[in-house]
């Protein structure tokens, strides 16, 4: 019986071959868009879950309470891990870790005369209890059993030894900071999982960090992260109210509060506001998957106006059956398993497509997503093209197999009002679904190109920086100084400095600030952004009032703040007044005005900046028609003080843009789902201009009798979906404003959505349909009466 089905099943498609072959564009185009969604979403969700004991992995954060918010991070003190571990018994191990991401730079390990940039990553003791790091070669626990002691990834041990076999005993030597000197291999571990967010390619014993910076030491600092893996059983809400106040009980000035959470979750669910979990990347999971639900959707109603735009030509085939005998659950049957095989057609279509884009799907999303046949996907795409198959089919298999026999054969079927609703708000509920996505892809746009081309108060345009090697004793310095004065004079160099905070949110933060009028139990968080000399002016931030600091030791006793910081303080008449942090009074010679120094989800924070003579961040401010030459006057100066160094340089707006990349990604992907859904929603209307065609074809025949022209006729049936569409725009719009106004709200500055985007996507939208109708209508138009009318 299936057989004879399916066999029945092939032989409508191919007799309707155009029926078809717009059938199969349109659900393999939506089946395509859901399976690469599909993919995306697995993977995010599958990120940081590449450890053993997942369940059991939390990560330590801290809320630290200010004037009128709480700002929540990641940093915690160096002595909580040992100290959880001991005096807490839920905590089954625990472990003290500085990623390579707190290193505003990479350091360059040298072996060989080969020298390459890596990142390091600092570990206490109990790392490897706590996370899943295989070692290919060498003992886990002899790399944390002496501090000169390290690890290598694979993908570093082949790139500077061409092996990654017999390494175990060999001496490097090691670039970054007080940190440089030579260091013992004692394993290479497996590389950093694709799903990892916490990258490194080196690993250092945190004991080395610790002796190298005294203040871990303190339970003021808040430098590393801690990690913890919890008994099973343990209640999280149970133990965070343990911890809530653990480091008062330690330094009864600290008010920070502790609370834990699941460390594969941190991911998704990173975002925090007053403290609480808030969001994060979770919201572009749920976005997408209601596109790919939509998408799904309008390919599903392309089939169903399709199939019904075909009825009346299977009428007397359904009456013909139904006087034989056949029974309305074996014509349901039959016409779901053409919609089932259908479905199953596109799909194989769907995978040649996935085959070919996935790789340029990989260079939008920065992902490194593969297809790889295991059981679950399997399951999930027959899952969805049989729910896609039998959803499409549902509609038009109802409708078939309930006309009337008797009826259709007197050919005095009627179309109901029931039946002509439905088909219409399948029309509509398609277009108000692309209006949403046009909408939606131009405000998605204009924020980005907001962000983008936004005066943030200093100039990032020729400005370039990279990382020299740098050591704080006196010949170190010199060297660095006069390296430093080189690039200054070199020619096309406009202005150069040097840094150790950046401008794209890489800071320090510092509260305990006592200044003049300061009300007792007043204070205030202030960022630090710690800088060389001329870095100001090299950075085009412009002055409110004062003066740059001076080019001689006065400078360390000297300060510059910006607007909000002045305006936080309440201080009239700023300059020359004095302010005392860290024990040390600093005087007031300049205010800047505001300018973003974090990305635009923030609002101008209050900031200070202090200054040294040279820090190991050079930025270089480059004449714009000169760079390439410029740049290479800079890399022979750079070779000429550190020969056994990498030159690697970047553009500051390159940075700027890096951190809306996640923005841009989404913004691309949303840009060509909602073409193909626009594309998909065309190819309904053009099946449903064919239906309404042919169901008015004597109408338009005794219209053309009377008189009416070819543009009358076109006009009439244009109209009718002209009203659906301007249906779909009354629904769309106002979802629309709501919907995006809520994700604009995410950033400190933004733009307005403003009537214009409206008044496009409604223009776009109606021309599309003007043009999908068009041809169906003027085709309808121009048929011979005589042939229309002939019948009666």
């Amino acid at each position: 019986m299936l057989q004879n089905y399916l066999k029945i099943a092939w032989r409508n498609l191919m007799k309707e071959r155009q029926f078809t072959a717009l059938n199969l564009i349109g659900l393999s185009t939506g089946l395509v868009c859901t399976l690469l969604i599909y993919l995306w979403i697995s993977d995010e969700l599958h990120i940081d879950k590449y450890n053993e004991k997942d369940s059991q992995l939390f990560q330590v954060m801290a809320n630290h309470f200010h004037e009128n918010d709480i700002n929540t991070i990641e940093h915690t003190p160096g002595l909580l891990a040992k100290s959880l571990a001991a005096e807490i018994p839920e905590v089954e191990h625990a472990v003290t870790v500085l990623p390579a991401a707190w290193f505003s730079t990479q350091g360059v390990i040298s072996f060989g005369g080969k020298h390459l940039k890596a990142g390091s990553q600092f570990i206490g003791k109990d790392y490897f209890n706590v996370f899943t790091c295989p070692f290919i070669s060498g003992d886990p626990n002899s790399v944390l059993s002496d501090k000169q002691t390290i690890a290598i990834s694979e993908d570093l041990a082949m790139k500077l030894f061409n092996t990654k076999n017999n390494l175990v005993g060999k001496t490097i030597h090691w670039d970054q900071s007080e940190f440089t000197g030579a260091y013992m291999i004692g394993g290479v571990f497996k590389n950093n999982p694709p799903n990892a967010t916490n990258k490194f390619d080196m690993l250092f014993n945190f004991d080395q960090f610790a002796e190298k910076r005294p203040g871990m030491a303190s339970w003021g600092n808040s430098d590393p992260s801690t990690f913890l893996i919890l008994k099973k059983g343990t209640d999280p809400d149970q133990f965070n109210s343990k911890i809530r106040n653990y480091l008062k009980s330690k330094d009864k000035d600290l008010t920070a509060q502790l609370f834990a959470i699941k460390y594969s979750d941190k991911y998704l669910h990173g975002q925090f506001e007053n403290g609480v979990q808030s969001g994060g990347r979770i919201a572009y999971v749920k976005l997408f998957s209601i596109i790919a639900v939509f998408i799904l959707m309008i390919a599903c109603i392309n089939f169903m106006n399709l199939s019904t735009a075909k009825a009346s030509g299977r009428m007397k085939e359904v009456g013909i059956k139904k006087v034989v005998g056949a029974y309305r659950s074996s014509l349901v049957f039959q016409y779901l398993s053409e919609s089932v095989l259908m479905a199953f057609l596109s799909l194989l279509i769907s995978f040649l497509l996935l085959i070919l884009l996935l790789p340029q799907f990989n260079i939008i999303t920065g992902k490194q997503i593969t297809l790889s046949l295991n059981s679950r996907l399997i399951l999930s795409v027959l899952g969805i093209t049989l729910f896609t198959g039998l959803l499409a089919g549902s509609y038009p298999a109802f409708y078939l197999s309930g006309f009337n026999p008797v009826a259709v054969l007197k050919g005095k079927l009627k179309t109901s009002v029931g039946e002509l609703w439905v088909r219409k708000g399948l029309v509509v509920f398609q277009f108000a679904v692309s209006v949403i996505f046009i909408v939606s892809v131009l405000v998605v746009y204009k924020q980005i190109d907001f962000i983008q081309t936004k005066n943030l108060g200093y100039s990032r345009e020729n400005i370039i920086h990279f990382e020299i090697p740098f050591g704080m004793d006196s010949a170190s310095l010199k060297s660095s100084e006069s390296f430093l004065n080189e690039v200054k004079n070199l020619p096309g160099v406009v202005s150069a400095s040097s840094y150790y905070h950046t401008l794209t949110g890489e800071h320090g933060a510092i509260s305990g600030f006592e200044w003049p009028g300061k009300q007792p139990g007043r204070d205030i968080e202030f960022s630090n952004l710690e800088v060389g000399y001329n870095f100001i002016e090299t950075a085009g931030i412009q002055f409110k009032e004062g003066r740059s600091f001076s080019q001689n030791q006065n400078a360390q006793h000297e300060i510059v703040f910006n607007e909000a910081a002045i305006k936080s303080m309440g201080l009239k008449d700023p300059i020359g007044k004095t302010v005392k942090f860290w024990g040390q009074e600093r005087q007031i010679v300049g205010v800047v005005k505001n300018f973003n120094f974090e990305s635009l989800y923030e609002a101008v924070k209050p900031c200070f900046f202090q200054v040294y003579p040279v820090m190991h961040n050079i930025m270089v401010k480059i004449q714009g028609g000169a760079k390439k030459q410029t740049i290479a006057r800079i890399e022979n100066a750079f070779k000429d003080y550190h020969a056994d160094h990498v030159f690697d340089y970047q553009f500051l707006d390159e940075n700027y843009k890096a951190l809306y990349l996640a923005e841009s990604r989404i913004g691309t992907l949303s840009t060509c789902f909602a073409g193909l859904a626009i594309l998909i929603s065309c190819l309904g209307l053009f099946g449903l201009a064919a239906f309404t065609a042919q169901r008015r074809q004597k109408e338009i025949g005794v219209r053309k009798v009377v008189g009416a022209t070819v543009g009358d006729v076109a006009l009439l049936l244009s109209m009718d979906f002209l009203k659906l569409i301007f249906i779909a725009m009354i629904i769309a719009f106002p979802l629309t404003a709501w919907a995006l106004s809520q994700w604009l709200n995410d950033f400190a500055y933004r733009i307005d959505i403003g009537i214009n985007v409206f008044l496009i996507a409604g223009l776009s939208i109606t021309m599309l349909a003007i043009s999908t109708v068009g041809y169906q209508a003027v085709k309808a138009a121009l048929r011979d009466p005589v042939k229309s009318l002939r019948s009666e």
